[in-house]
């Protein structure tokens, strides 16, 4: 039996990188919200996805307006955020119930692609977690800001590009297993909801990811999203 969809879409930024007073998720791109374009691209392939939103407490009240204003006629259940990311997406797994697929995704990753969306879902019917990649294409140094606030060399060999991939998100897994997971203490080494499954034990699947999935973090980042638009 197929697994039903569920979606925790992380929406806690302040905007201060993106050098605005209105947090980045809600700011404009082609005329639409960023956040409500990332829940669009998640409705449109998938439209009987189930949408949990993760907001600071403080701007609830600033996105309920906003998918007024600009009408966003899906349902969709909020949860209040925590300190971290990490209790943010705790918070949510409570309004996920077990034996789904639930992918969390940056609420500013609004150029997700629905092929990869629908592709995601698919692959989890038989996985237990699914994490979006893309190859590094830089060249790397293994460098450390010291005392001073320069940036010197760790005495470390440089990483090999070869094999180091960044990770994107939709991260996708088993509700039951992911809330499992969520119930280790916190810990700063937790950068994504990957190594907090891969900390508990959950073996990880990878895919190729999209270079036109960006982050939107900083006025560069909004320009090159309105570019791809």
């Amino acid at each position: 039996m197929e697994r039903k969809k569920y979606v925790i879409f992380t929406a806690g930024g302040s905007g201060t990188r993106m050098k605005s007073l209105e947090p980045k998720q809600f700011m404009l791109l082609d005329g639409l919200p960023v956040l409500h374009r990332s829940i669009l691209a998640f409705v449109e392939s998938c439209p009987d996805v189930k949408v949990v939103t993760v907001l600071p407490k403080e701007h609830i009240s600033l996105w309920e307006d906003l998918c007024i204003r600009y009408p966003l006629d899906i349902p969709q259940r909020i949860v209040a955020g925590g300190i971290t990311r990490f209790h943010s997406v705790k918070n949510a797994l409570e309004k996920v119930p077990d034996g789904v697929v639930v992918a969390v995704h940056d609420g500013v990753r609004p150029l997700v692609s629905g092929g990869l969306i629908k592709e995601m879902f698919s692959r989890m019917q038989n996985l237990r977690a699914l994490i979006p990649v893309i190859p590094v294409t830089d060249t790397l140094k293994s460098l450390v800001r010291n005392a001073e606030g320069h940036i010197v060399p760790t005495g470390e060999a440089d990483p090999d590009r070869s094999r180091v991939y960044g990770a994107q998100t939709p991260q996708m897994f088993l509700s039951e297993e992911l809330r499992a997971a969520y119930e280790l203490p916190y810990d700063t080494s937790y950068t994504d909801d990957a190594s907090v499954a891969a900390k508990y034990g959950i073996p990880l699947s990878y895919i190729e990811g999209e270079r036109n999935n960006i982050k939107l973090t900083t006025p560069e980042d909004l320009d090159l999203a309105r570019f791809f638009i």
